[in-house]
């Protein structure tokens, strides 16, 4: 019997056969998020991606959560030099010490900007005018590595004290937290997420929790 995911249309970078990717687009990307700490994460694992793919970075993320205090920037930004020395070795995360540093710094200053804006999330938006970016990409070749938000966000970033932020990594943030949409139009989370900006945020959870539970269902019988 095939599988209920064999039938779903998705966005091409994804495959059926790499689970991690595989839940991480149908339940993550591009679902508009506002809570600072997931945006913490995301900037911590973009960062760390820089140069790699993601699927490695989404191999050790739980390692991250671990290194990182669960993504928690107050933890974070008070970690010492030995903390740092300490990561560096950790095998669980990427053992760049650049970007290891870089995460302790972008912490202090994504505290700065909640002190001035009263949270990141608050911040960040304003870069879409609080509203997601609909897009309508018929194939990956079309979808962008920048544009002219994640230039601007990327340059207040840096002004403000935060590394490993280059318009390419803050358009993948963009992307990731839902400020964008650039699921392709076939995908069938497109549609999900422009319904589900309109229904509320939570409804496209509950949706792919039903549709995870389906398959499984399925792939046991």
């Amino acid at each position: 019997m095939r599988g209920a995911s064999a039938i779903i249309k998705r966005c091409s970078w994804v495959s059926v056969a790499d689970p991690l990717k595989l839940r991480y687009h149908d339940r993550e990307w591009g679902v508009p998020v506002h809570e600072d700490r997931k945006h913490f994460e995301f900037l911590v694992l973009e960062g760390s991606q820089a140069g790699l793919s993601w699927t490695i970075v989404l191999k050790k993320r739980e390692g991250y959560r671990r290194a990182f205090d669960g993504f928690d920037p107050e933890k974070v930004a008070r970690f010492s030099a030995r903390r740092i020395v300490k990561l560096v070795s950790d095998p669980a995360i990427i053992r760049n010490r650049m970007k290891i540093e870089a995460a302790v710094r972008n912490a202090r200053a994504f505290l700065k900007v909640q002190e001035e804006f009263g949270s990141f999330d608050s911040y960040c938006w304003r870069f879409v005018d609080g509203r997601p970016r609909l897009n309508r990409w018929k194939t990956m070749r079309q979808i962008p590595a920048t544009s002219p938000e994640s230039d601007a966000f990327s340059k207040d970033l840096k002004h403000r004290g935060f590394s490993f932020v280059g318009s390419t990594v803050v358009y993948a943030h963009m992307q990731a937290v839902g400020m964008v949409n650039d699921h392709l139009v076939d995908c069938f989370r497109y549609r999900e997420i422009r319904q589900d900006w309109k229904t509320g945020p939570s409804a496209s959870l509950v949706r792919a929790r039903r549709q995870e539970s389906a398959r499984s269902s399925s792939q046991s019988t």
